[in-house]
């Protein structure tokens, strides 16, 4: 692993990344002389976009969520906004790179690729094993897509969704085989609720809050998402605040009491208190723990 954040994770944009770009879409072919910028991507930081690569050949080492992810060839990579990356070394590699922000989904008026399992990502995967046949079909979209960006003719953006649509689909269908084999009735629902837990975590901590926000009871929504996920609705909470937590545990040199405060907790002492009871040991023992192991 990589240096630490002193300070607060950084967050960048799409512009922030490729100063020439409208900042909503890009997308680019990598070639052995592609290098990503040491100085942003070498740190621990989060991205306000989706990034997906098709990686052709080469590779290089990167970690996501605190878990490391090596590239390999013919193998397809995504990850969605806000979460932490760290990549080692900026390493060769030869396939095509495609990043969108919610702004460019959302030209889509009816809201379909929003709902996609590749998009809302429940199961928190980030690559897709592939054969000849999706490589071949993946990389024609995606080709088409990179002589569409270049030629910037009129209607250039409704043209790229249409592109978009068809991979974030085709690329769906591969995430379910891999990562849902059951779909369940109510996945709607728990869907809905882990998109409100992500926006929402540091100010609603009870599942009554959210179930005002969905209109429906608590006790209700509790008992859809143990059916469908067979756990509580309050382990769900649990677990997003948790992950957070080792994120800036890890990641930053934030005391514990700075981190209570950013995940909405008034009493550092309680924030210790239900830390250690999710993960049997004090958040400073895992900082120095996790440490050890990653460094």
């Amino acid at each position: 692993m990589n240096q630490l954040t002193e300070t607060e994770i950084p967050k960048y944009s799409l512009k922030q990344v490729k100063e020439d770009s409208s900042g909503l879409f890009v997308i680019a072919e990598l070639t052995h002389e592609y290098k990503q910028p040491p100085s942003i991507f070498l740190t621990p930081h989060r991205k306000d976009y989706y990034m997906m690569v098709l990686v052709k050949s080469g590779g290089s080492r990167h970690w996501v969520d605190m878990v490391p992810y090596t590239l390999k060839p013919d193998t397809f990579y995504f990850s969605v906004p806000h979460q932490v990356h760290v990549k080692e070394k900026s390493a060769s590699m030869n396939g095509i790179l495609l990043c969108f922000t919610d702004e460019f989904l959302a030209i889509e008026e009816n809201q379909l690729l929003k709902q996609l399992p590749v998009i809302q990502n429940p199961q928190n995967g980030h690559e897709l094993n592939l054969d000849a046949e999706h490589v071949a079909f993946i990389d024609d979209i995606l080709r088409k897509m990179l002589a569409e960006h270049r030629q910037k003719q009129d209607w250039r953006n409704g043209m790229l969704l249409a592109y978009l649509r068809v991979l974030l689909i085709y690329l769906s269908r591969l995430y379910t085989d891999q990562f849902c084999e059951d779909v369940p009735e109510g996945k709607l629902l728990l869907k809905k609720f882990h998109a409100l837990i992500n926006e929402q975590y540091k100010e609603i901590h009870d599942v009554a809050g959210y179930a005002d926000q969905l209109f429906i009871s608590a006790g209700h929504l509790g008992e859809v998402i143990k059916q469908q996920s067979g756990k509580t609705a309050i382990e769900h909470i649990h677990e997003r605040l948790v992950l957070e937590a080792r994120r800036l545990l890890f990641h930053t040199e934030y005391s514990i009491k700075e981190i209570a405060w950013q995940l909405g907790f008034e009493d550092a002492s309680y924030f210790n208190r239900f830390f250690k009871r999710l993960n049997s040991e004090t958040p400073m023992h895992y900082r120095r723990q996790s440490r050890n192991m990653y460094h």
